[in-house]
């Protein structure tokens, strides 16, 4: 219980202060004040979806990398330690595509588009902030998990004296 409350505690931290950003927005009443929202957030999107494609893949190369250590370390590791690389591995993947739907998205000529509805563009700046905000938050869950499984592995192949 305490490994997942240190994976997911900082994850809901980083979607509480998405919630209270949503909030502190306030409602978007018009197609033209949620394209200006749209436009603002679209830069530092770009930015964050691919440093979160980026990370991903590169956590995804770690932990075959890690597999390979663990094996030539010869020494025994529990399932749990592998399910902990899987669980990691399949987290990476999920965030890598989304940040690869998120950056298409975040591609699109929103603001060149003229006959779609007015009520479409606050719906869709709320997708593409919430998009940011979970992926931003599965960012955070997968360096928690790595980090415990590095832990994790630093204490068994540690030599410690016997006490």
């Amino acid at each position: 219980m305490k490994r997942i409350a240190t994976t997911l505690g900082p994850a809901i931290g980083i979607l509480l202060v998405g919630l209270a950003g949503h909030f502190a927005s306030g409602a978007i009443y018009s197609s033209l004040e949620a394209r200006k929202m749209i436009a603002a957030l679209s830069s530092p999107a770009l930015y964050l979806g691919s440093a979160i494609a980026s990370s991903a893949a590169t956590t995804l190369a770690l932990m075959l990398t890690l597999l390979g250590l663990v094996r030539r370390a010869n020494a025994e590791f529990d399932p749990l330690m592998y399910r902990q690389i899987y669980r990691i591995a399949a987290l990476s993947t999920v965030l890598l595509a989304g940040a690869v739907v998120m950056l298409l998205l975040m591609t699109m000529p929103i603001g060149e588009f003229e006959d779609v509805p007015a009520r479409w563009f606050p719906m869709l700046y709320k997708v593409l902030y919430w998009i940011v905000v979970i992926l931003s938050a599965g960012l955070v869950a997968m360096v928690s998990m790595l980090f415990g499984t590095v832990r994790s592995l630093i204490a068994k192949l540690t030599p410690h004296d016997d006490v």
